[in-house]
């Protein structure tokens, strides 16, 4: 499963608003940066109490990008 495929099945079992969700993926010599952008009315649930979710969402993410030896990097943006 590819890092965009893996974030969006996440993301699609947290939220409301699925056909809300936009996923834009960057390359550079730094590594991949995801971007993410949900509803308003998901943000809290994506973000979490505290960053919890969100921060278990990267650290999923690093698990996926270290089996292509790839840096990825999530950004949720409002």
């Amino acid at each position: 499963m590819q890092d965009v495929e893996f974030l969006k099945f996440v993301v699609e079992n947290l939220v409301k608003n699925k056909e809300d969700i936009v996923i834009d993926k960057q390359v550079d010599e730094l590594g991949v940066l995801l971007t993410l952008k949900v509803n308003k009315e998901d943000m809290g649930v994506v973000i979490g109490k505290g960053g919890n979710i969100v921060s278990a969402i990267r650290s999923l993410l690093k698990i996926v990008g270290s089996k292509t030896n790839q840096k990825i990097n999530l950004k949720v943006l409002d």
